[in-house]
């Protein structure tokens, strides 16, 4: 198969909705990561969402639909009312929320769970593409199962070349991280997975919110995996991970010790203020803050594969805000692998 790549336009949108109503799978860009949609209402064609990414079935997928009004195919009854305020609010953005699955969706959508993650994304080209297919797509990130995650069409590219027929090329993704995926079928809700929209935020609209415990560790034996992010190891480069937090100082001593005493191709992680305390080695910098940091993540965890790093060490910022989804993928990248160089 040859991977064609396209840039967006009516063309490219019609081109890419013939494929899906087909029964294909796609690349196409939102504002969080690139995602690898097929028709969600197509068991067949959901499948090769997993198929193409060597996916296991027991994860399920978010479902994105173009408004509002779409959302009674998707799940089953009435949205609560905190959910309605919660897409009046966040809605489209990177929030996906958890509802009661309707009987359009097949079982390989949620991993045969009775519930069923929905999204409104915000990117236009993504609201295109669902709106030329007139179907709710199904989507994860466009990247072979564990990888980091994609945040530009060449990204996609790398992974999937061969594997799909067309990629949507719509530039690089604006929030750089997953959507915050949030289970509202009950009070109070409750984060599965972190992203940019921050546990405040959704608090300021529904008041108390939980975070589950999973968000930073590893999922255990016998939980329920009603998000993606959640059980298996994700986001991961092909060299090894090590995260190290405390004070900026001890943090520095403890991560010049590791990366002097390590052999071979390596590089440290470091926010663009603490780059000066690791001077003459190999640093590669997230940013200035964590909303920055988030942007480039991933990103970088492909440059370091693309340079042939073997062994990586990085800085660890405080889980608040957008630092905790910072954190989670980190995390999740390192198998959670966190040294406490102390404060």
């Amino acid at each position: 198969m040859n991977t064609k790549m396209v840039i967006p336009c009516a063309a490219s949108f019609e081109e890419a909705a013939q494929l899906i109503n087909m029964g294909e799978v796609v690349g196409f860009p939102t504002e969080t990561v690139y995602g690898l949609g097929a028709d969600a209402t197509n068991e067949e064609a959901v499948k090769k969402i997993f198929r193409a990414k060597g996916r296991p079935g027991d994860n399920p997928l978010i479902v994105h639909i173009a408004s509002l009004s779409d959302i009674h195919n998707v799940i089953y009854g009435e949205m609560p009312e905190w959910a309605q305020k919660l897409a009046e609010a966040y809605w489209p953005g990177p929030l996906t929320m958890i509802f009661d699955k309707g009987e359009n969706i097949p079982s390989a959508v949620t991993a045969g769970l009775d519930s069923v993650a929905v999204r409104i994304p915000g990117n236009t080209d993504a609201q295109a593409l669902i709106r030329a297919a007139r179907k709710p797509i199904a989507a994860p990130s466009a990247n072979l199962s564990g990888r980091p995650s994609p945040t530009t069409a060449k990204h996609v590219f790398e992974d999937m070349n061969g594997r799909i027929p067309l990629i949507i090329d719509g530039g690089e993704s604006d929030v750089g991280l997953e959507s915050t995926v949030l289970d509202v079928r009950t009070l109070p809700v409750k984060v599965l997975r972190p992203g940019g929209v921050t546990p405040k935020m959704i608090a300021d609209v529904v008041g108390e919110v939980e975070v589950a415990g999973s968000v930073m560790r590893p999922l255990k034996e016998g939980e329920t995996v009603l998000s993606p992010g959640m059980k298996y190891k994700h986001y991961a480069p092909e060299g090894s991970l090590v995260i190290v937090k405390g004070a900026a100082e001890k943090v520095a001593h403890a991560i010049i010790d590791m990366y002097d005493a390590t052999e071979g191709e390596k590089c440290i992680l470091a926010l663009e203020g603490n780059l000066s305390l690791y001077e003459g080695r190999n640093v590669f910098s997230l940013g200035k803050n964590p909303e920055e940091m988030a942007h480039r993540l991933f990103d970088a965890l492909r440059e370091m594969d693309a340079r042939g790093i073997n062994a990586i060490f990085s800085e660890a910022v405080d889980a608040e805000g957008i630092g905790l989804a910072v954190m989670n993928r980190l995390g999740r990248a390192a198998a959670f692998h966190i040294v406490d160089a102390g404060e």
